[in-house]
């Protein structure tokens, strides 16, 4: 068997974070020099290894990022990356070929559905805005959706101070009604926070909602039963950006719409730059390979349960060999 040309080699670590984000990764990750050394070692080890992974990208940059999230759990870490790799090849429609030059993604950036603010807030975190009532349920799809957020993160988690520091996001709910809530059925919409919060690996420390109208309500309670009790405890609920206010939400890294100083249009054109610069990577992702057959049907529909059995091969049933993956829209979908 010839050598694999892995996406990207293994690399010798510099530690690039400032000296302050190191004590924190310390304090907070149990990260230091010796832990990092040992744990990117198993886990290069683990994925040349694995029948499952063809390829993956081996830089410490991207191990990292899930090493950082579960803090330094290699078991989790490692089941965390199959995932990832096993979910964005089974949603390859949604979650391949994130290249924001696109059209559609072009529209959607400029409408400022979803963005990052420039600079960082007093803890050092990015500020990431989404406002959904800009996205035309009509026009828009719910792969586009998936691979706006994609791009998003992915460009945001490249950066190892963020995989340390984590993230703030803040919506607006104005504009959001009824059809919004249809773009993904209940199902979807289950295995999509389940697998998102599993597998992405960013440290949400704080969420902002404003402008959440009432007759929303019963769709925001679902939404919150779906995440972790760490991550709703997190979440901050406004009517509006004035009550916002008034609890002492820190709108200093929000656009000037909403209180702080710098004017949408200027936030969104300085992430599209960020964004460019990030594409030739992220258009590499696309490389990155799992072995689909070795996994059990209700894997590869990203069925939780039968992600959270781990990965083992007596996941493999005899009738799984009639779908290999999912093709078209996410309608296709059962939950367990």
């Amino acid at each position: 068997m010839g050598a694999i040309e892995w996406v990207t080699e293994g690399d010798n670590y510099e530690c690039s974070l400032s000296k302050e984000t190191q004590k924190l990764a310390k304090e907070e990750l149990r990260e230091d020099k010796n832990t990092r050394d040992q744990a990117l070692e198993q886990i290069r080890n683990w994925i040349k290894l694995n029948p499952r992974i063809q390829n993956c990208r081996l830089d410490a940059q991207f191990l990292l990022r899930f090493l950082r999230c579960k803090k330094f759990n290699v078991p989790m870490a490692e089941e965390a990356i199959e995932r990832y790799l096993l979910l964005r090849q089974v949603y390859h429609f949604a979650f391949n070929h994130l290249d924001i030059t696109e059209p559609t993604m072009e529209e959607l950036l400029s409408l400022g559905y979803l963005f990052a603010a420039p600079g960082r807030d007093i803890k050092g975190r990015r500020v990431i805005i989404a406002r959904p009532g800009v996205f035309d349920p009509h026009k828009y799809t719910n792969a586009d959706m998936c691979r706006i957020h994609a791009i998003t993160y992915e460009c945001l988690m490249e950066d190892e101070e963020n995989q340390v520091r984590g993230f703030v996001h803040f919506a607006d709910g104005a504009g959001v009604s009824f059809p919004h809530l249809t773009l993904f059925t209940p199902k979807e919409a289950v295995r999509i926070v389940k697998n998102g919060e599993r597998t992405i690996p960013m440290r949400h420390k704080e969420v902002h909602a404003i402008n959440t109208h009432p007759s929303l309500k019963f769709a925001l309670d679902f939404g919150m039963s779906l995440i972790s009790e760490k991550i709703k405890k997190r979440v901050r609920i406004y009517t509006s950006l004035e009550e916002a206010i008034n609890h002492k939400m820190d709108t200093s890294m929000l656009p000037k719409e909403y209180g702080g100083t710098m004017p949408m249009k200027e936030m969104i054109e300085l992430w599209r730059k960020e964004l460019i610069e990030m594409r030739p990577t992220l258009l590499t992702h696309d490389k990155m390979r799992v072995c689909l057959e070795l996994y059990s049907e209700k894997a590869r529909e990203g069925a939780i349960s039968a992600l959270k059995q781990g990965f083992g091969c007596s996941d493999i049933g005899s009738s799984d060999s009639t779908m290999y993956g999912i093709t078209g829209s996410f309608r296709k979908l059962e939950v367990d």
